[in-house]
């Protein structure tokens, strides 16, 4: 059974995408530089179990457990001739969920970046790019996806290999970025630059958006930024917990214990129409989302800099300065 993302979108409104696979897959027994991909073949029952924990909390979209199923990613682990059986095996594995679960769900193939920089930072061109992530879609394609979701990218040449390589399949596309470097991503792309990217491209994303990242402030904030630049786009917000770090041997993620309310109030207010969350999310974090799309009426607050902070905590990018003071700079009376 397919499910179409654009028409229920326009019938929804709003959806709710899932939660961090990564972080349950880490719970279940995934080690530091295992590959998350080969589990589709040699423990799917893992990989479906956190795929239907998240349909139980309300998901309507799920992404395949294929992030890093690019041959240049696969190949850090000696695993670069199994593309298409391990993109292909994670889309079936989610589909299988999808189906049971009793509504619309719909299948994302997640396509994440390929590790290595493009030209003319680095030695890959857009060609061999095209060509690596045509490869990958072409299996999440084969195994049943209905939309490729592309995501966690850094910089507009990949992201443009990326979704010409999507286009291959002729499936629809949604693209997001990382916004986790001063509300830039780590190429220097703006949200607000994002914007313009869509708006240029010859076949536009069904959506487009902002993942992973710092935490949920900055998501929000690049959301609404997004929204404001462009605000015909179906725009996603899909946050992490914040930054990681070891604790006892583990990965501990700042605001996984948080209450998730105000994010989604708050993403829901910026203009997102996709919410859901990254690393560090479980079902609960995406129950509790489910929970304020269901019920949610815009209050009509404007999602600016201070609204995110007095609620969601303090946003990484260094603070602007007012127009009047840096008008009064330029007059050279203040120094």
């Amino acid at each position: 059974m397919t499910t179409d993302l654009a028409g229920l979108l326009a019938e929804r409104g709003v959806l709710v995408a899932d939660g961090g696979m990564g972080t349950s897959l880490f719970e279940m027994g995934l080690t530091s530089g295992d590959s998350p991909e080969l589990w589709n073949v040699e423990h799917p029952d893992r990989v479906a179990a956190v795929h239907a924990g998240f349909v139980a909390a309300g998901a309507d979209i799920l992404l395949s457990n294929t992030f890093g199923g690019t041959a240049s990613r696969l190949e850090l682990h000696d695993l670069q001739h199994r593309v298409a059986e391990l993109n292909a095996a994670g889309v079936r594995v989610t589909r299988e969920v999808a189906d049971a679960a009793g509504r619309p769900v719909v299948v994302a193939g997640s396509i994440g970046p390929t590790g290595a920089l493009f030209e003319p930072l680095g030695p890959l061109t857009h060609d061999d790019g095209v060509a690596l992530f045509a490869a990958q879609a072409a299996a999440l394609a084969e195994g049943g996806a209905d939309v490729l979701w592309i995501e966690t990218l850094s910089a507009t040449e990949e992201l443009a290999a990326a979704v010409a390589g999507a286009r291959t399949t002729g499936l629809p596309v949604v693209t997001t970025m990382s916004f986790d470097t001063n509300g830039r991503t780590m190429m220097g792309v703006a949200p607000a630059g994002l914007a313009d990217w869509w708006r240029a491209a010859d076949t536009a994303p069904v959506a487009m958006g902002s993942n992973c990242g710092v935490g949920p402030a900055d998501n929000v904030l690049a959301g609404a930024e997004i929204h404001a630049a462009a605000p015909e786009v179906a725009v996603v917000v899909k946050g992490n917990c914040g930054v990681p770090e070891f604790v006892d041997g583990k990965l501990w993620y700042p605001a996984a214990t948080d209450d998730m309310t105000a994010y989604a109030e708050l993403a829901l207010e910026a203009g997102a129409r996709i919410i859901g969350a990254c690393c560090g999310s479980l079902p609960a974090h995406i129950a509790q989302i489910r929970s304020v799309v269901d019920r949610y009426e815009s209050t009509g607050v404007a999602v600016d800099r201070g609204a995110v902070e007095s609620r969601l905590g303090t946003v990484s990018r260094p603070a602007e300065r007012s127009r009047e003071r840096r008008g009064r700079r330029r007059a050279g009376t203040v120094a």
